[in-house]
């Protein structure tokens, strides 16, 4: 492949204008942009929680709370004890994620459409790795992707643009409006940017200044497959 060293097209200036140019590289986020998995996030949390004598979230609670990986967002929660209680944590989590790890809708057909397009597709994720990697293999979805990079494998984790240089290392495609990152939460969007990607926000409702503030999605889209057919398209 001809290493990609400049942007090849400027991303949307006008909020939610759709990309003009088809990407060469898609980065995807992986819970409840690919997978659904609130509710197993949210009962680990609310049984570690338990765990530490501390007061249960509601689901709303965790949707707006967790996005940062646990290295970021531990040390807050549980003070020196973060680091147990994260073992805690995947205790909790490995009894049922796999039994209860659902695709949404169009995943995977969207994912080997674009796949068969030839274009380099990569997971960066705040799921620590090794989980990550077994969740996409327990859904037999390795040969879809180039790369699968989960919290703790890069120096840092989302929003920071260290695990998006390592999804592109060795790729010969470097950062710029070219990949598309595509998530479902600020957190995404703020990587996306910081990382000279276009960011692709897919969610049921349209983003707002309120929430994303300077991190507004170049495009937003409610379905995965919205976003296929587009590329199709280009």
């Amino acid at each position: 492949m001809t290493s990609i060293t400049e942007n090849i097209f400027t991303p949307p200036t006008k909020p939610h204008a759709k990309p003009v140019a088809k990407p060469v590289a898609i980065i995807f986020d992986w819970d409840n942009t690919l997978v659904d998995s609130w509710v197993v996030i949210h009962d680990a949390l609310n049984a570690t929680l338990n765990d530490y004598g501390m007061e249960n979230w509601s689901l709303d609670e965790t949707k707006s709370r967790v996005a940062h990986s646990m290295r970021d967002s531990f040390p807050t929660l549980f003070g020196d004890e973060w680091e147990r209680a994260g073992e805690v944590f995947y205790g909790h989590f490995k009894k049922t994620h796999l039994e209860r790890l659902s695709p949404l809708p169009e995943s995977a057909g969207v994912l080997s459409e674009l796949s068969k397009m030839g274009i380099y597709l990569g997971i960066v994720s705040n799921k620590t790795g090794e989980l990550l990697r077994l969740e996409v293999s327990h859904l037999g979805w390795d040969a879809m992707f180039d790369v699968i990079v989960g919290a703790g494998d890069a120096a840092h984790d989302k929003p920071a643009v260290d695990p998006v240089e390592m999804a592109l290392l060795g790729s010969n495609i470097a950062m710029g409006p070219h990949v598309w990152f595509v998530g479902d939460a600020k957190i995404d969007m703020e990587c996306a940017i910081n990382a000279g990607c276009l960011a692709v926000l897919i969610h049921e409702t349209p983003p707002n200044d309120v929430e994303f503030g300077p991190f507004m999605p170049h495009w937003h889209t409610t379905r995965l497959s919205t976003l296929s057919n587009l590329v199709k398209t280009l």
